[in-house]
């Protein structure tokens, strides 16, 4: 029996999804694209999900595009080169679109090498736990290309430019204990605590204002591209949208009450 790319569970409101082709270190190909996507999709799609846990099987997290897939791999003797862009508009753009876009917090848990496309999709999370063992790899200079899925814009925004030029020109692996010294993710910890902090992470998210959440990453990503006075105008836009919607008359009843809230909006 073939194996089934992407993986899906669910426990509460947190949906977790895993990249599923150990034997090719869970690496990028057509049908695990579509896949991936539709499940994102679904997810979003379902009220019932709150959260999102993306993670690998096996000893990788994701090693990127698969290079033997017909759409990249090298053309046959007196054939034209492939159009790389093609991959990154019909596969690697929306994925990237669609994670950064999700309306509930996505949690990613690298449990092993993230190397090329399948570092930058890591990073697209809104909060990225990294087992010990794991690291980080911009190999994409290794072959004669660009960072891609997001990197470009994701890295300088992370670490800096200084550190992101030297991740993406020299390809060096690095260690997920200097990912965080550095702030490249949200925290580096001991293996067998991965899944166990990713998914008390996510049950922590769930049971928060969902609505908020996403407006605050999607504030923040926007407030990049503002000066501060436009900066100032979106948020008191978003305050005045939050402030009509439930969670807010939750959250402040609650904390008047002494009680725990319970959000629902979504």
């Amino acid at each position: 029996m073939s194996e089934t790319p992407i993986l899906k569970s669910q426990t509460g409101a947190v949906r977790v999804l895993t990249l599923n082709r150990p034997a090719a270190l869970n690496s990028f190909n057509g049908v695990m694209h579509s896949l991936l996507r539709a499940e994102l999709e679904s997810a979003a799609a379902d009220a019932g999900v709150r959260c999102v846990v993306l993670t690998g099987a096996g000893r990788a997290f994701c090693a990127g595009q698969d290079l033997s897939d017909p759409l990249v791999a090298p053309p046959e003797s007196g054939q034209p080169p492939k159009d790389l862009g093609v991959a990154i508009e019909r596969y690697y753009a929306p994925l990237v679109r669609r994670l950064r876009s999700m309306p509930v917090p996505v949690v990613v848990a690298v449990n092993g090498a993230a190397a090329g496309a399948g570092a930058n999709l890591a990073l697209c999370g809104d909060l990225v736990l990294a087992a010990r063992s794991a690291s980080f790899i911009q190999a994409f200079s290794k072959i004669g290309l660009v960072p891609d899925s997001g990197g470009t814009w994701l890295l300088p925004r992370l670490v800096g430019r200084a550190r992101a030029l030297g991740l993406a020109l020299l390809g060096d692996k690095l260690p997920a204990e200097e990912a965080e010294r550095i702030g490249l993710v949200w925290r580096c910890v001991d293996d067998a605590e991965l899944m166990p902090q990713a998914l008390a992470l996510a049950e922590r998210l769930a049971a928060m204002p969902t609505r908020a959440l996403v407006a605050t990453r999607q504030a923040m990503d926007e407030a990049q591209q503002l000066d501060l006075t436009h900066a100032l105008n979106h948020e008191a836009r978003l305050q005045r949208e939050l402030g009509f919607a439930h969670d807010y008359q939750e959250g402040v009843a609650a904390f008047g009450a002494k009680r725990a809230p319970v959000f629902t909006d979504r």
